[in-house]
C-alpha cells in the first residue's frame, strides 16, 4: 500500500522467529488477528501438545504500543518530522520515516542491569573483588558493560545506557579505591584513558598487566560510542570452557622471589593465619605487613631468603 496505507483490503503476515520466541508482524484489522491468536492456539494443543500462553502472548498496536522481542521493545515510528528533499529541482518533503520498524531498550532492563552494582540508591563497592588485581577488577566490569551495551547497538536510542554504564563505572572506581585506600577521584585520574573510535575519541578506563617478553595485557572499561549501528550482528559464539591460573601458580610461574627479585627456583613460605601476621612483641617485619597488606598467607621466596624468614634474619622490604 505504497500510494494509499489506508487500503482496506489489504493484508500481510510475517513471521520470525528464534527458539522459542516467536513475532508475527500483521497488517490489517485487530478481529483478524485475534483470529490468527485463535488458530495458533488450535494449531500448538492439537497438533503439539502444547498450550499457548495468554499472559505472554499479547496483541500490541504498533504505533501506539511496543512489542517485546528477545529483549528488545519493537514499534513502528510515527512522526510528523519530514526528510530532505534530495534535489533542490525536487519540492517534495516525505514523512518517510513513518511505519519504519524501530528497536528500543526497555526501560526495565536497564534497570535490571544495574541495579546489582547499587546499594541504598547509590552505585556501590563489589567487596567480592576487592582482593583481586587491578587488571582483574576492571577487567570483570568492562565484559559485563560491553556484552550489554554490544548486545543493544541496533536500538535507536541505546544512548539511554549512559545510565547503567555510569552506575558500573562509579562501582568500578569504589571498588578499587577500597583496594587501594584511596579515593574515587584519584582512582579515575590513575585508570583514566582515552581511545579513538569511528565517532571520535572516547573516555576509558585501563588496567594494564605487563608480562616478560609479551605483549602486555590491557583490560578496558568504556570506550564505546553510545550511537546506533544499522549493521551491528549479533553472532552466537559457543565458547569453551575457560580455567584461569589462580594467582599463585602465576606467582610461581614467573620463576623469581618477592623478596630479593632473584630469577631462579623458588619456594613458598606458608602461614596458618592471616592472625599470625600481627605481633605484639615488638615491631612486624616488612615481609609480614606486605602479607598482611595483600591478604595472602603464601609468599614466593627463593630458597636463601625462606631460610632467613625462619630464622628472623630477614627484614627486607617486598617488591610490591
Amino acid at each position: 500500500p505504497s500510494q494509499d496505507p489506508n487500503d482496506p483490503d489489504y493484508r500481510r503476515l510475517r513471521y520470525v522467529r528464534y527458539a522459542d520466541d516467536t513475532l508475527l508482524g500483521f497488517v490489517g484489522p485487530k478481529a483478524e488477528a485475534e483470529e490468527i491468536k485463535r488458530r495458533l492456539a488450535a494449531f500448538l494443543r492439537e497438533d503439539l501438545k502444547l498450550e499457548l500462553s495468554e499472559e505472554k502472548t499479547l496483541i500490541t498496536h504498533a504505533r501506539t504500543g511496543r512489542a517485546r522481542f528477545l529483549g528488545y521493545e519493537i514499534s513502528t515510528a510515527s512522526t510528523d518530522r519530514r526528510t530532505r528533499r534530495p534535489s533542490a529541482s525536487d519540492r517534495r518533503n516525505r514523512r518517510s520515516l513513518n511505519g519504519t520498524i524501530v528497536l528500543h531498550v526497555p526501560a526495565d532492563v536497564i534497570k535490571a542491569k544495574y541495579t546489582p552494582y547499587m546499594a541504598r540508591g547509590k552505585p556501590a563497592c563489589r567487596n567480592s573483588l576487592v582482593n583481586e588485581s587491578d587488571h582483574v577488577i576492571v577487567g570483570k566490569f568492562a565484559i559485563e558493560y560491553r556484552g550489554v551495551v554490544q548486545y543493544y547497538l541496533m536500538a535507536g536510542d541505546v544512548f539511554r545506557l549512559h545510565r547503567l554504564r555510569w552506575v558500573m563505572e562509579t562501582s568500578m572506581l569504589r571498588t578499587l579505591a577500597r583496594k587501594h585506600g584511596s579515593t574515587v577521584s584519584k582512582m579515575a585520574a590513575r585508570f583514566k584513558a582515552k581511545v579513538q573510535t569511528p565517532y571520535g575519541p572516547r573516555t576509558c578506563f585501563e588496567a594494564r598487566m605487563p608480562r616478560d617478553n609479551r605483549k602486555e595485557l590491557v583490560a578496558r572499561f568504556g570506550g564505546i560510542p553510545l550511537k546506533r549501528q544499522k549493521a551491528a550482528e549479533l553472532t552466537d559464539r559457543l565458547t569453551g570452557p575457560v580455567y584461569p591460573h589462580k594467582e599463585l601458580i602465576r606467582r610461581l610461574q614467573g620463576n623469581r622471589c618477592e623478596v630479593c627479585e632473584r630469577a631462579g627456583e623458588v619456594e613458598v613460605h606458608h602461614i596458618r593465619s592471616l592472625n599470625d601476621l600481627s605481633r605484639s612483641d615488638g615491631p612486624s617485619p616488612d615481609w609480614m605487613k606486605i602479607m598482611a597488606g595483600r591478604r595472602r598467607k603464601a609468599l614466593v621466596v627463593c630458597g636463601a631468603c625462606h631460610e632467613r624468614i625462619h630464622t628472623g634474619k630477614l627484614n627486607t622490604a617486598l617488591t610490591q
